[in-house]
């Protein structure tokens, strides 16, 4: 049975918007901070698509054909990922570096179509930052790979049954159970084994294939009455553009870690998409207007901008130092655009010449129709057909040498990796020792703060940056007590201080660093000021990271310092922003040198909090403006 020419009003602009959203989420992730729910709306269109195709063969035959299903499929997904993966290894090779980690569990996921499960099994983290994996987007692509193995079967099961109302209530049921599993499974910490997950990830598939069965006379038989039919046309329209205004605004409020995304946000997104896409194909004017020529474009694209956006984006970045040394907004607009021209200039390369080929006249058709252009082109000689033969033939050599290379010589973790090992170990040897000492008579407690704060008057709370400085934390402060560890955001901070305060081992000083995971709220600094108590002081880390948090994350914590006597601001940010090369290649992570100039901005913020309190009515704080000169703000609270 041959695929169904038959083309669907509207879908390609869907498509084309899907794209879009995803790709400026990646490559400009303030400007589109819910960018992410683009594949969702991929998922919606591919489960309407295929659920499709297979009634209509199941109607036209009376069977479905899953070996010539499954074939097609491959032949659609397959062949544009044979030159990705041997163009990108290659250049990743070329650049070297952090973008090679993890190169080949990736590569087994991608050929396998198990990169979701691969990612998990690893404990590979979606909103990572310290790892680049340059094929991260396949997790998608793995997740329908996997839904066109099972589905067919599932759909022959439905078929069965004779209520065509029965039939869309279980699969609705099975978008529902999906979304409901992603909401009892969702980790606040880290969701990305909800999103990752096929079973907790696949809802939006569902929602489509729902919708091809509500739409099919297969499926809910339409008895609408002549005069609601009408007034339904008449609104259809209206309903698809609300619903798609419903999807954009979703892009810019849903955040990627947020309780709201993961307990029915992108459900909704779903839902809304399939409204868009019922008003798109059963109203001719809708879907029109959706099938703009440029959004058509992107839409017949889609699948090509989509495998290369994200790595051609991680070599960009790998391969231009400056951008990451000193990320500016111009730096970043240059990498997004670079990458967007290159990315651009592969999918259409591939489609042209790869996948439409490939679509219509398969690999033996293409290849056959590839050897017939050449040997009707008599106007070359033969020599010149040997030396175009003989530079493809070298192509494919160096491409397949470079891709073996990169995976030789793939280091088994990314610079910021190691300098976080560094501190973890730093830490338990701390530990270890502070086993062997636990014997020892425990030191009387202070009530103030000695200008030279030894380090076991002070205790330490923090991310993955305080870990990364944690043996330079404990050269400068010996005996500091450091709680610190990977993706660790300020709600976690009010918990883990009471638990050491019932403990009793909560200490006179406490450091907090916590601001480069994600935004924080006044009410969480609040709450650790109520657990530490106002006897104890409380110094508060800035953050340094290229996120679109970090500006008000650190205004906050300098607003807040600059209210309370007995809270200071150890401004890391400011530090370390001149000293770049310092860091590890995600321009977060501190080296030893880095994390030297972090135990110098706390021991400065402790010095100034061991100086005498200003005279009444003299109260003044400094605190840098966004430009960067100072400012007093008045007046102190205790």
């Amino acid at each position: 049975m041959n695929v169904p020419t038959k083309r669907l009003a509207g879908l390609d602009g869907l498509r084309g918007i899907a794209v879009v959203l995803v790709v400026v989420f990646h490559f400009f992730p303030a400007v589109l901070p819910g960018g992410f729910i683009g594949v969702d709306v991929f998922f919606v269109i591919s489960g309407f698509l295929i659920t499709g195709l297979l009634i209509t063969e199941r109607d036209e035959t009376s069977r479905i054909a899953l070996g010539r299903f499954w074939k097609r499929r491959a032949l659609r997904l397959v062949p544009p990922l044979v030159p990705l993966v041997l163009i990108l290894c290659t250049a990743a090779w070329l650049i070297g570096g952090d973008v090679l980690v993890g190169l080949g569990w990736q590569l087994l996921g991608a050929i396998t179509f198990g990169y979701n499960w691969v990612s998990i099994a690893g404990s590979a983290s979606y909103f990572s930052a310290t790892a680049p994996e340059l094929f991260r987007n396949l997790w998608s692509l793995a997740v329908e790979e996997q839904f066109y193995l099972v589905w067919p079967f599932a759909l022959l099961g439905l078929l069965l049954v004779r209520s065509g109302r029965l039939r869309l209530a279980l699969v609705a049921g099975l978008a529902l159970a999906s979304a409901v599993w992603m909401g009892l499974l969702y980790d606040p910490a880290d969701p990305t084994r909800v999103y990752y997950g096929s079973d907790t990830h696949s809802f939006g598939l569902f929602t489509g294939a729902a919708l091809a069965l509500l739409l099919r006379r297969s499926g809910l038989p339409d008895g609408t009455a002549p005069r609601l039919a009408a007034l339904r046309d008449r609104w259809r329209p209206w309903l698809g553009r609300l619903a798609l205004a419903g999807v954009l605004a979703a892009a810019f409020a849903l955040p990627d870690t947020g309780l709201a995304t993961y307990r029915g946000g992108l459900m909704l997104v779903s839902l809304l998409t399939a409204v868009v896409i019922w008003a798109a194909v059963r109203g001719p004017g809708f879907g029109q207007a959706l099938d703009t020529a440029p959004l058509r474009y992107l839409g017949e694209r889609s699948y090509g901008i989509y495998l290369w956006h994200w790595p051609v984006l991680v070599l960009a970045q790998g391969a231009w130092p400056a951008a990451a040394a000193s990320p500016t907004v111009l730096t970043s607009i240059g990498v997004g655009v670079l990458a967007g021209a290159l990315t651009l200039l592969a999918a259409g390369g591939s489609y042209r010449w790869l996948e439409l080929p490939v679509r219509t006249k398969g690999v033996r058709g293409s290849i056959r129709r590839l050897r017939q252009g050449t040997s009707g082109a008599r106007t070359i000689r033969m020599p010149g057909r040997l030396v175009w033969f003989g530079l493809f033939g070298a192509a494919a050599l160096f491409l397949a040498t470079g891709t073996t290379a990169a995976l030789l010589t793939a280091p088994a973790q990314t610079s910021a990796q190691s300098e976080i090992e560094r501190g973890q170990k730093a830490l338990d040897a701390a530990q270890r020792q502070a086993v062997q000492n636990a014997r020892r008579a425990s030191r009387p407690a202070v009530s103030a703060i000695e200008r030279a704060a030894p380090g076991d008057l002070i205790t330490a709370v923090g991310d993955s940056v305080m870990l990364a400085s944690a043996p330079e934390l404990q050269a400068g402060f010996p005996g500091i007590a450091i709680d610190a560890t990977v993706s660790r955001g300020m709600g976690a901070a009010p918990d883990i201080l009471a638990t050491q305060a019932e403990a009793g081992t909560l200490r006179p000083v406490v450091v907090v660093g916590l601001g480069t995971n994600g935004p924080i709220r006044s009410s969480q600094l609040a709450a650790i000021r109520a657990v530490i108590g106002p006897d104890r002081e409380l110094i508060l880390v800035t953050a340094f990271a290229e996120r679109d948090w970090t500006a008000g994350v650190n205004a906050s914590l300098a607003e807040y310092a600059a209210r309370h006597r007995t809270v200071e601001l150890a401004d890391w940010s400011t530090a370390i922003a001149s000293h770049t090369d310092v860091l590890a290649n995600d321009n977060i992570h501190p080296g030893p040198a880095g994390g030297r100039i972090y135990a110098d901005v706390i021991r400065a913020a402790l010095e100034r909090l061991a100086e005498p309190p200003p005279q009444p009515g003299l109260e003044a704080y400094r605190l840098p403006d966004p430009a960067g000169s100072p400012s007093f703000r008045p007046p102190l609270l205790p």
